[in-house]
């Protein structure tokens, strides 16, 4: 992993189930990731929920993808 680039978390089956039922969304209203992007952490396969977390000064900002 590069040193400017966002950490990627591959979220377990739980944890996909709770963010699906906090934000009242199902996995094909997630925005995409392209399996070879060269971001994503070793044993994502298509239908795997990643999560990106990025820093901007003092907060940290969360973004969810599917990975397709």
């Amino acid at each position: 992993m590069h040193a400017l680039q966002p950490k990627h978390v591959k979220l377990k089956k739980d944890e996909i189930e709770e963010l699906l039922l906090k934000y009242n969304v199902s996995t094909v209203q997630l925005p995409k990731i392209n399996s070879t992007d060269a971001g994503l952490p070793d044993g994502c396969s298509r239908g795997d929920v990643v999560k990106i977390e990025r820093k901007f000064d003092d907060k940290t900002f969360f973004y969810y993808r599917v990975v397709m």
